[in-house]
């Protein structure tokens, strides 16, 4: 028996399943702030800017994700 009042199970599609980007270096340029750099993702293509205010310290996102594999 099927029941009239039950909602629909949301599916993910393959293309907006998220996954550990792997940024990889498009660009870089230094600043008064630390070095901008330009990151792409190798899998999906999607873009950030980030910041790196020293040398020795991960990078920090600047900018939300943008771009990317388009469904």
């Amino acid at each position: 028996m099927t029941s009239q009042n039950t909602l629909p199970i949301p599916r993910i599609r393959p293309e907006t399943a998220s996954h550990e980007h792997a940024w990889l270096v498009e660009s870089r340029h230094p600043t008064s702030e630390g070095v901008i750099l330009y990151v792409r993702c190798g899998g999906c293509g999607t873009r950030r800017v980030d910041l790196q205010s020293h040398p020795h310290t991960p990078p920090t996102a600047l900018s939300t994700e943008t771009g990317g594999v388009q469904g």
